[in-house]
């Protein structure tokens, strides 16, 4: 940086720090492993390209994101931060899963709770609510419901009786 210590770069490089370095405002010397683990994994030389191909208001975040990587690289060589982004993708998706397992429970017991409660009458009902519970009330009506419905399907003809004979019949042949 020109001044009294070099940056971290020029101090891991052994070289002299000039007062136009591009790793300086970046790579403090107080921090000397920040560009030691960058170095390690894109080198110098890349990361020198890399800065000086972005404009200076973006490249504190390029530096960022490359000790980033460079971190998640040094713990998993093969996929990065891609490996690190999957696991908590997972995580993510495991803990959706248990949330909604958690509602439905809550929503099962709530059921259980509102069945468990006496169920209001109403008051006065309305004439033809008395006379529908009337006719259901009513025995022989039910047994003609039934007995219609036991005839009409023994006399139609359009019910197929048999299971293997959809397989013989064909909708376009």
């Amino acid at each position: 940086m020109g001044g009294s210590s070099p940056c971290a770069s020029c101090k891991l490089l052994r070289r002299r720090c000039s007062k136009d370095c591009i790793f300086a405002p970046y790579f403090p010397s107080d921090d000397p492993h920040k560009f030691a683990i960058v170095h390690r994994v894109f080198g110098a030389s890349n990361v020198s390209k890399m800065l000086q191909e972005l404009p200076v208001q973006q490249r504190a975040d390029a530096v960022s994101s490359l000790v980033y990587e460079a971190n998640a690289r040094v713990r998993d060589p093969v996929y990065g931060c891609v490996g690190a982004i999957s696991y908590l993708e997972n995580q993510v998706s495991q803990l959706q899963m248990q949330l909604a397992v958690a509602q439905t429970e809550m929503l099962c017991i709530r059921m259980q709770q509102e069945s468990a409660l006496p169920m209001p009458m109403p008051t006065q009902m309305q004439q033809d609510d008395k006379s529908f519970l009337a006719a259901t009330n009513n025995l022989d009506n039910i047994s003609q419901y039934l007995n219609f419905a036991s005839s009409s399907s023994s006399s139609s003809s359009n019910v197929i009786q048999d299971p293997s004979a959809l397989k013989r019949e064909s909708l376009w042949t």
